[in-house]
């Protein structure tokens, strides 16, 4: 795990090893500070001459300073590396989903992975600035601080015998009790990231059962589920700030009153007042050293939890691959579907398809009628290799899906959803995302042919309106039908429609089929749909039940064959003669 946060350091490097060299030289001159200024004490107590008194005080002055400007430095340095480290996380852990198959992307829930990219991030990225100031600085003021003690107070710094000890107990056992409940939160932190997606995405139909209030009891019940974690482990965390006074004052009285009776008793010649000036100062500095060290220690405990996540990210491999030699090319929009049987995951007790055999000629239109979980989507993300098959194979072009490039057959398969996604920016914007160089008239054709020219124009912006995240601003059928046309623009050689006309009405859906036929007839489309009307026309039509195909054929064998096609049929037209 550390070494692939390692790598992630890149070009960052120099900034990580000079944030270290300055807390090194900074520590070093804020442990000789107490020395000096012990001298500086016994020198005045002895009555020196004022430009030798002068002379140490500019030499502390100059020291501090010095120090000041390794501590700014470090830190400027240190935002540097650690932001810019957060930033290749963020980066590595984006590109890594990217890459993912939609069986990788089912492992991790969305939720989940906004907290990776987010929370876990700046957790990670706390602890990388903590790593390389507060985690090299307070053991080496530490470690430091106690052998100028020892030097400095001798007999004095048997103190630290028993006050560190008794601190460092201390911080360890507050840190575990509190681990737990950092542990658990980032599990909630899912949920409740979960229930803001499912709530923002979902506001319409919440306005529209009027659930308002449930939908804030729900948030209300993970926030405050998070909060009271939070709030168990910062009282227990809290318990550092007693145990760290206790410490302080038992150091200090057992300093002053020792060497006061040593001062008495001994007139000075053990040791002196500047000595004594010098073991308070190195007594602060052990014991906030060991509250530092506590304190990287629950941060730490945190960020491990969050690394461990982003580390599942980064090392979970695609499960799709390219070969070794793809075929880059697609002949055409032929596919066969050669002894198909798939299912989910390796777990899973039964195949979502089952048995499919199945030849489409190029410029074919095929439609596919079929129940809810008959597995209709499953067939045709099989296609452009959403998924890889568990059994059989299936062709494009004559050609294996495995034996092609990824890219170049996504690119040869345009899929349209029902449930598509707009993206924030113009209309132009969204449709050159089937093809970034297409011209104005190609943009318009192809909107023609997907009947959303009309809608577009009718706008006063035109081609040049704005579309809100996720399409909020245009209805079901506009946004369908500029899905619709962003995936013409791909000029495919298969074009997949999955009840992606089920919002617009029977008419404009007879005319987007008749712009297919018309104008894009070598295209292989293929049409999964609800409605028999939209099917009805098509050169093959399949009706799928519980994974298998269970009805083939044209409209009119298969009103011939009687079966679930004509079943359905029948309910739909009988249903509209009753609604005239």
């Amino acid at each position: 795990m550390i070494k692939t946060f390692v790598k992630c350091i890149r070009e960052y490097w120099l900034p990580t090893i000079l944030t270290l060299f300055f807390i090194v030289l900074e520590v070093f001159i804020e442990v000789l500070i107490p020395t000096r200024t012990a001298d500086l004490v016994n020198s005045v107590k002895a009555g020196d001459p004022m430009d030798g008194v002068l002379k140490m005080g500019l030499i502390l002055v100059g020291m501090a300073v010095l120090s000041l400007c390794c501590g700014a430095s470090a830190g400027f340095l240190g935002a540097r590396a650690s932001a810019g480290f957060a930033k290749n996380v963020r980066g590595d852990v984006f590109r890594r989903i990217q890459r993912f198959s939609f069986e990788n992307i089912d492992k991790f829930s969305t939720a989940s992975l906004v907290t990776r990219l987010t929370t876990d991030i700046t957790n990670v990225q706390m602890a990388f600035m903590m790593t390389i100031r507060a985690a090299v600085r307070a053991p080496l003021m530490f470690v430091f601080s106690i052998i100028m003690a020892w030097r400095m107070g001798g007999s004095l710094a048997a103190a630290f015998l028993v006050v560190v000890p008794v601190l460092l107990f201390g911080l360890i056992f507050i840190a575990r009790k509190a681990m737990p409940a950092f542990h658990a939160v980032f599990r909630k932190y899912d949920r409740m990231n979960e229930s803001v997606e499912e709530n923002v995405r979902g506001m319409r139909v919440v306005k529209g059962f009027a659930r308002e209030g449930y939908e804030k009891e729900k948030f209300a019940a993970a926030s405050g589920d998070i909060a009271k974690d939070f709030t168990r482990a910062e009282r227990i965390v809290a318990l550092n700030n007693p145990l760290m006074t206790i410490c302080m004052n038992f150091n200090m009285v057992f300093v002053l009153l020792v060497g006061a009776k040593l001062i008495v008793t001994n007139k000075g010649q053990t040791i002196n007042v500047g000595q004594i000036s010098a073991m308070l100062t190195y007594g602060m500095q052990i014991l906030m050293s060991l509250m530092m060290i506590s304190m990287i220690y629950v941060m730490m405990t945190i960020s491990w939890e969050s690394m461990k996540r982003l580390t599942e990210v980064l090392n979970e491999e695609p499960t799709l691959h390219n070969p070794e030699n793809p075929v880059m090319t697609v002949s055409d929009g032929s596919i066969d579907f050669e002894g198909v049987s798939f299912k989910y995951s390796a777990e899973a007790e039964k195949n979502a398809l089952e048995g499919i055999d199945l030849r489409i000629p190029s410029g074919a239109t095929v439609g596919i009628l079929g129940g809810t979980g008959s597995s209709k989507t499953t067939l045709i993300q099989l296609i452009p290799r959403l998924y890889d098959v568990t059994e059989g194979s299936v062709k494009v072009g004559g050609v294996d899906v495995r034996d092609y490039d990824l890219n170049t057959l996504r690119n040869a398969v345009s899929v349209v959803l029902q449930k598509n996604q707009l993206f924030s920016g113009t209309v132009k914007e969204n449709l050159r995302w089937g093809d970034p160089e297409a011209t104005d008239e190609e943009l318009r054709e192809a909107c023609r042919l997907a009947q959303a020219d009309e809608f577009i124009l009718a706008h006063e912006e035109g081609y040049d309106r704005h579309i809100e995240q996720g399409g909020a601003n245009v209805s079901g059928g506009q946004k369908q039908r500029l899905c619709i046309a962003r995936a013409l623009l791909k000029k495919p050689k298969i074009l997949i429609l999955d009840d992606s006309t089920s919002a617009v009405d029977t008419r404009t859906d007879a005319l987007i089929r008749k712009g297919f036929k018309e104008y894009i007839p070598e295209t292989t489309k293929i049409i999964i749909a609800q409605r028999v009307a939209s099917v009805e026309d098509a050169d093959l039509i399949l009706v799928m039940d519980n994974g298998r195909i269970a009805e083939r054929g044209t409209h009119e064998e298969l009103m011939r064959r009687g079966g679930i096609y004509r079943e359905i049929y029948q309910q739909q037209t009988k249903g509209g003669e009753e609604n005239a």
